[in-house]
């Protein structure tokens, strides 16, 4: 089984406004080698522990842990949530780990 951490402690402001449905969070995971996979979801806490079990994880996480979660953040809407996405899976390695930076995130 994988060892998984989560250095990413932040609490996130929620949206109590139920009526627009769920908040998306995008989510940042290193793997052990240094790589960073980005992903968006409405239960991080959820979605982390199924990258590192394995089954329902990401198939580019598989075999790469330790995973660790290095940054979330509250988006909003699902668009919203794909539109940072993909923003940021087209950004080079040195720009996402700028990004993160700017966030507090990994260095």
């Amino acid at each position: 089984m994988t060892a998984c951490s989560r250095r990413c402690a932040t609490s996130w402001p929620v949206s109590d406004d139920s009526s627009d449905g769920p908040v998306w969070y995008l989510y940042l995971v290193e793997t052990a080698a240094g790589a960073l996979y980005t992903g968006i979801s409405t239960d991080v806490t959820r979605r982390f522990a199924e990258h590192c079990g394995g089954k329902r994880g990401a198939r580019a996480l598989r075999g790469k842990g330790p995973l660790t979660l290095v940054h979330q953040q509250a988006v909003g809407s699902h668009t919203e949530a794909l539109r940072l996405e993909r923003e940021i899976k087209r950004m080079a390695a040195p720009a996402k780990r700028a990004w993160l930076a700017r966030r507090g995130g990994a260095q």
